[in-house]
This record gives C-alpha cells, sequence and structure tokens, in this order.
C-alpha cells in the first residue's frame, strides 16, 4: 500500500521513531520545540554582491539518474533508461549550454549515481568552473531513517564524492528537500559550508538550531523554481503534470526579475532528466538570456555565494 510522506513524516521524530501520542495531543511547549528545532536566522543579503553586481544567481542541477527508481525499489528497465537519458544526453547538452555562456553552475549527485555515471562526474570537474555538491547516497527520504542511518549515509556520500572528485564537497541538498530532525546535526558534523534545502525565505539565511545560531548558510529552495513539478510525470499517478516551456519561462523570469528589484539571489533546481529535452533546454538558454540582458548579475556556484554570505556572519 503506498503511503504519502508527508503523513509517514508524522510519524517520525528524529528518525524512525514512532510517537506515542498524536501532534494534536502534544503540550505546547512541545509543538513549539517541534517548530523551532530547525529555524530561519539572519538575512545575509549583503549590501552589495562582488564586482557591484545586483543579484546573485545560482543554476542548479539535481543529477539523480536512476536512484529514484532504485530508492523506491522499482527494477525497471523503463525508469532506468530515463535516468541514463540524464547521463547519456542531458549532461552533455546542459554543459555545452553553460560552456557557452561561460556560466558556472551546481550539480547536486547522489553518491550511487556518481559510481554509476563516473564519466559525466569527469566531465562536470573537467569544466574547473562547476560545483559538486552531496545530494544523499541513493535519493534516499531522510525523514524515514534513524539518526544513526542518515549519518552513515551521509558519511558514506561525503566520502564518495570527496574519492571521486579530488575535492571535499562543502554543500548539500538534501533528496526530494526531505530534511528530517537529525539532518543539520549531520551536516555541522560533517563542516559543511551551507544547504540548499529549506524554504523559510527567498533571500539567503543562516539556519539556526534550537535558536542558536550555527554558522550554516541556506541558500533557499521553491517549488515554483523547480523543473519537476511543472515537467514531472509518472504514468501511474493520477496526476500527470504537463505545461508549456514557455510558461515556465514566464514564471522564472518573473522570479528573477524580482529577485534582480530586491537586489538579493535567485536560485534555480533543475533535474538533467527533465530540463534536458530539447524544447526545454532550449528554454532554458532563453532564460539565460534574459538575466544576461540585465546588467550586473553574478553568476555563481552555491559554493562561491555561500563563501561570500559566509562574511555576513562572521
Amino acid at each position: 500500500m503506498f503511503i504519502p510522506v508527508f503523513f509517514l513524516s508524522l510519524l517520525v521524530f528524529g528518525g524512525a521513531e514512532k510517537q506515542e501520542e498524536n501532534p494534536w495531543e502534544w503540550s505546547l511547549e512541545k509543538v513549539i520545540s517541534m517548530v523551532g528545532k530547525v529555524r530561519a536566522g539572519k538575512n545575509l543579503t549583503p549590501s552589495s554582491w562582488p564586482e557591484g553586481a545586483k543579484v546573485a544567481v545560482g543554476l542548479s542541477f539535481d543529477f539523480d539518474a536512476e536512484t529514484n527508481a532504485l530508492r523506491d525499489k522499482i527494477i525497471s528497465p523503463g525508469l532506468f533508461s530515463q535516468g541514463e537519458y540524464s547521463a547519456r544526453v542531458a549532461i552533455p547538452s546542459i554543459l555545452a549550454l553553460l560552456d557557452q555562456y561561460r556560466i558556472p553552475a551546481s550539480f547536486f549527485v547522489p553518491a550511487v549515481s556518481a559510481i554509476l555515471h563516473e564519466e559525466e562526474i569527469n566531465a562536470i570537474m573537467a569544466k574547473e568552473r562547476h560545483e559538486i555538491g552531496m545530494h544523499g547516497w541513493i535519493h534516499e527520504r531522510n525523514s524515514l531513517l534513524s539518526e544513526e542511518e542518515e549519518r552513515e549515509l551521509m558519511q558514506k556520500s561525503y566520502n564518495t564524492l570527496k574519492k571521486m572528485t579530488g575535492k571535499a564537497p562543502v554543500g548539500i541538498r538534501t533528496p526530494s528537500w526531505d530534511f528530517s530532525l537529525s539532518t543539520l546535526k549531520i551536516i555541522r558534523e560533517l563542516g559543511l559550508l551551507y544547504d540548499s534545502s529549506l524554504m523559510a525565505d527567498d533571500r539567503p539565511y543562516e539556519i539556526l538550531e534550537d535558536g542558536q545560531p550555527t554558522g550554516v548558510v541556506e541558500l533557499p529552495v521553491e517549488w515554483l523554481l523547480d523543473d519537476y513539478p511543472y515537467f514531472g510525470f509518472s504514468r501511474y499517478a493520477s496526476i500527470r503534470p504537463h505545461i508549456a516551456p514557455l510558461d515556465v519561462l514566464s514564471i522564472w523570469s518573473a522570479e528573477f526579475d524580482k529577485a534582480y528589484q530586491e537586489e538579493t539571489l535567485f536560485i534555480l533546481t533543475m533535474h538533467p532528466k527533465i530540463i534536458g529535452h530539447r524544447s526545454r533546454i532550449a528554454m532554458l538558454e532563453k532564460l539565460i538570456q534574459h538575466i544576461l540582458s540585465y546588467e550586473k548579475v553574478w553568476f555563481a556556484t552555491h559554493e562561491d555565494i555561500a563563501r561570500f554570505l559566509k562574511k555576513n556572519i562572521e
């Protein structure tokens, strides 16, 4: 029987431990404690970006490949072929587009995906302008794990990417943006510079843990700025979203325009096996051209953005 992750998450606290009480039976103190575990702290938008830029733009690609199916124990050549497309077709197309406009980007990669597609990881790293960040071991759902399981998988992911790329990852985007009550603790144990999984602001901020500053930079995400809600497709789902690429372009362009006006941050999350198809990669190029029509725009990796913002904490 399929149980939505939202309802499963109500059964967990700090991992896979089931609650004895229903949430509506909790004391107010417990509610406040739960809600206050991980919160947004100081707005880190700087008074000015590097070289006088008015906005920082972070393009990112979650290179999930076959891991979504593997995580769900779906051993389907059909679904695996979608993951293969991301490596075989989409990554080369994305890298060519970024090269054409000399734009850096961040690639968040499950460790298993990196192992399966080492050639593509090497191609990303060969450009010397892109970043590879953590994205779980096999795109697991953190909130369904015990703290020990989550720690083990995050450590394995960290070590694998470090070994494969020759550089320790400094940032993480949790798989499916799933953030357990243990995730931040483990992020801090690993000494990571930033996270890009939370949604408390459009602007960058410092993460608080139990009301205390952590020094961890948050580069927030949002479903509006993710390609999956617009283009994701499952033949077994009752809802099959479909929207014209130019309609998505209008939404993303409007989001950028406002970020530019506010002189803050524009973070875009994409997936190679989704954005890499012909009409969509053409749309992404139109978005890049729209952004480049503005003066004083700083395209940067998430790492470079976070390192710059870290100065606002220190």
